[in-house]
């Protein structure tokens, strides 16, 4: 089974994870939740073995996509694998970062990845200790999506991101959580996407609210959910 949920922070919104293990004792490491961007399990040295343990005690495997709140010296330092058809970052037996711009089957599903945002906050931030300039997609994971993309047809079941396209800005719960438009770098390149890729439902974290959009695209905070 595959399971998706938003932000994890580290260990400040993991409980919702911890519940779910406990409530669902029989799921296995071939059984996979999906954070859709900062999962934060990766966060500094002096909160690794911490945040590891609680991450590798859950009962199924974790996949994430980045956000903007991820150690990415810490991330990228991990192994790449190729596994179900694209890239991770291995931080883990059963902790997968799933790279951006990869299409990965997983139980026969087509999920296309693509994680990254805008820090908004990142002037109270430390660049290095609390703030990464890689959290902004490049031009070359925007190329790494199109090679893959191309090769599935441009067609998946899935997209996972942690940021939205500028259409999803507008629509509630999105649009309710803050006052006013701002479209960002990723926003404008999510909608890229959204304008070329035949997809089956889209999933994505950031905005802090749980809610449909549409009846094919839903926002993540605390639900989690069953992909079907």
């Amino acid at each position: 089974m595959i399971f998706i949920t938003g932000d994890t922070h580290g260990l400040i919104n993991f409980d919702k994870l911890r519940i779910f293990a406990k409530e669902n004792p029989n799921l296995t490491y071939d059984d996979y939740m999906i954070i859709a961007g900062d999962c934060g399990v990766l966060w500094s040295s002096e909160t690794y073995e911490a945040f590891i343990s609680e991450y590798t005690s859950l009962p199924f495997t974790v996949l994430f996509v980045d956000g903007n709140h991820e150690n990415f010296d810490m991330l990228t330092s991990c192994p790449v694998e190729e596994w179900k058809g694209g890239k991770i970052h291995r931080v883990a037996d059963n902790v997968i970062h799933l790279m951006r711009g990869q299409v990965f089957v997983i139980e026969r599903k087509s999920i296309f990845t693509f994680g990254g945002a805008t820090s908004i906050d990142r002037g109270w931030r430390v660049q290095g200790l609390s703030w990464w300039p890689e959290e902004l997609p490049t031009l070359a994971d925007y190329d790494e999506a199109l090679s893959n993309l191309r090769e599935h047809d441009f067609k998946v079941d899935i997209i996972v991101t942690h940021s939205c396209d500028e259409r999803a800005l507008h629509y509630p719960p999105v649009s309710d959580s803050f006052k006013g438009v701002r479209i960002y770098p990723e926003n404008r390149t999510l909608t890229n996407f959204e304008e070329m890729v035949d997809y089956g439902h889209w999933y994505f974290g950031h905005y802090h609210v749980d809610g449909d959009l549409t009846d094919k695209k839903t926002v993540l905070c605390n639900n989690i959910i069953k992909i079907k």
